[in-house]
């Protein structure tokens, strides 16, 4: 049984394949036009579709999935496996509500932060009870980079290099050294706190580069990049029950 989970982010739209509960492959769409969409219907045939989006989509999206699928669009009225208790429950981004659904589903009754590493980055706490907590938000790497360009006269638009040195030795390395070490100190950071705070608990780093940021932190870490797309997959079979 093949199901269609759709993210549309700020950054890229994403469509993730299951089949009976098994992540396949990601397919990256180049826009919101129904052409796309509509051939991967044709060939894959999907029972089930969910869409998780924090854009401004094509509407008719919706409609198609609709009559070609047992379709859920995620919102905050979803049926979910875990409470909030944050203030303004009904404006937690859908996002976020997938990954609080997949650390349940994955991590089930621990306490979890998820840390997604997207055009903003995230932390998700979620405790034992199954009740999110909140967290926090920062600039995503690209916002970084493009906000020093942005908002200075001279220092230039650069992108990352895995090979940065620590010590930045010309303006380009400096730019890289200050945006990659600090946002992995963030990371060590944010951990360091939540953990005098609650003691033990599972830390997963999902998103663009996860398993970069992985390998540089002293704590153990759970990285996978398919973290929200298994979130929306639960959320799909909760949601997408035969009537």
């Amino acid at each position: 049984m093949i199901t269609f989970c759709l993210d549309f982010g700020n950054t890229r739209l994403k469509l993730a394949l299951f089949d009976s509960g098994v992540f396949v492959e990601e397919i990256v769409l180049v826009d919101d036009g129904l052409d796309s969409i509509i051939s991967l219907i044709e060939k894959y045939k999907p029972t089930k579709s969910i869409l998780s989006s924090v854009i401004h989509h094509n509407p008719a999206i919706e409609q198609l999935l609709s009559d070609a699928t047992r379709f859920h669009l995620l919102s905050a009225q979803s049926v979910r496996p875990f409470t909030a208790v944050v203030g303004k429950a009904d404006s937690i981004g859908t996002d976020r509500l997938a990954l609080m659904a997949a650390a349940v589903d994955q991590f089930p009754h621990q306490n979890t932060l998820v840390i997604c590493l997207g055009s903003c980055i995230t932390y998700n706490f979620i405790n034992q009870q199954h009740q999110f907590l909140g967290g926090a938000i920062s600039p995503g790497m690209e916002m970084r980079f493009k906000s020093m360009h942005t908002f200075t006269a001279k220092l230039p638009l650069v992108s990352e290099d895995w090979n940065f040195p620590l010590i930045g030795y010309d303006t380009k390395t400096n730019l890289q050294s200050g945006v990659i070490v600090g946002i992995a100190s963030e990371i060590e950071g944010f951990i360091e706190k939540y953990s005098a705070k609650f003691g033990n608990f599972n830390v997963v780093l999902t998103g663009g580069h996860c398993t970069y940021f992985a390998s540089q932190l002293k704590y153990r870490i759970f990285a996978d990049v398919n973290f929200l797309f298994k979130g929306l997959y639960a959320l799909s079979e909760l949601n997408n029950q035969p009537i």
